[in-house]
């Protein structure tokens, strides 16, 4: 056994402001009592049946929301927090983890668009997860080349983003967010400015080619020349009659699937399903159990 397996998988530590929950639950439970004794002391004569019934009914109810306040009490008496050492996981079981599928699901790049889809993606790709054993699926019900030509994007982008993210620990992991959160290191001239300068200009790049292509509504010619799937959209009649496209844009097996550092790429897919008009396609549930 070596030294990482013996080390503890989590934390546990207890909740601070226990003391004065103390206090006040004890409070609570004594002015409970205090009115368990009052009203079993002066319930009223059988004779004034009316009143009586009242007193017994307010009775039952105190009695009932005092139960309740002791059971929600008992939860809240010594409450504790798990903190967990992921990178420990990592250490102790990398070898034996499993392949992991992720699927994402979009079916209309106007509503979604596909500069969306690519910065979800992407934070799906960086996840901190052996990439090896990492798919990511994008099922696309809208059968749009757009999204085809966007998903291209992100896997050459993907090249630099992922080996950005496991240098600097990046957080969070959509680059879209990431920018729009995260300014400039200070220091212009270190490593990390250097580098996040060079990947938001690779990102803003791709974002205005992929929103160039939204804006005209379809992919030039010589956007198209450039993957051979393409031609797969030329006997698409429309979004809901078409034949399963389905492309392996990054293949996880082939070693020279890797990042501008040499380490593997995760297995990225894009598939869009085969749909007939005589066909109930069964909307995103059809979607995953096509993928």
């Amino acid at each position: 056994m070596t030294k990482n397996d013996c080390l503890p998988l989590f934390e546990t530590k207890l909740a601070r402001g226990r003391i004065p929950f103390l206090l006040f639950a004890t409070t609570i439970f004594s002015g409970i009592c205090l009115i368990t004794v009052y009203r079993t002391s002066f319930l009223p004569p059988r004779e004034e049946a009316s009143r009586r019934y009242a007193w017994i009914g307010l009775f039952l109810a105190e009695l009932w929301f005092g139960l309740y306040w002791f059971l929600t009490a008992v939860v809240r008496w010594s409450p504790f927090y798990r903190y967990t050492f992921k990178d420990r996981l990592s250490l102790r079981y990398e070898e034996v983890l499993p392949s992991v599928d992720i699927f994402v699901c979009t079916a209309d790049p106007t509503a979604e668009p596909p500069s969306m889809v690519v910065s979800t993606v992407l934070s799906l790709m960086a996840l901190d997860y052996p990439l090896e054993k990492l798919n990511v699926y994008l099922s696309d019900d809208g059968c749009s080349d757009l999204t085809f030509y966007a998903m291209l994007e992100a896997s050459r982008f993907a090249k630099q983003w992922l080996p950005f993210c496991r240098k600097f620990r990046v957080e969070p992991r959509s680059p879209d967010a990431y920018f729009r959160t995260t300014s400039q290191p200070l220091r212009a001239h270190s490593t990390m400015a250097n580098e996040w300068t060079s990947v938001k200009k690779l990102y803003e790049d791709m974002k205005t080619r992929i929103k160039s292509s939204m804006k005209a509504g379809q992919i030039s010619e010589e956007t198209r020349k450039q993957h051979k799937a393409f031609c797969e959209w030329d006997s698409v009649s429309s979004r809901h009659d078409h034949q399963t496209i389905l492309q392996i844009l990054i293949d996880g097996r082939d070693p020279k699937a890797v990042d501008s550092e040499g380490q593997p790429l995760p297995t990225l897919v894009y598939l869009a399903r085969e749909k007939k008009p005589h066909f109930h396609h069964n909307f995103k549930a059809g979607a995953m159990n096509a993928l």
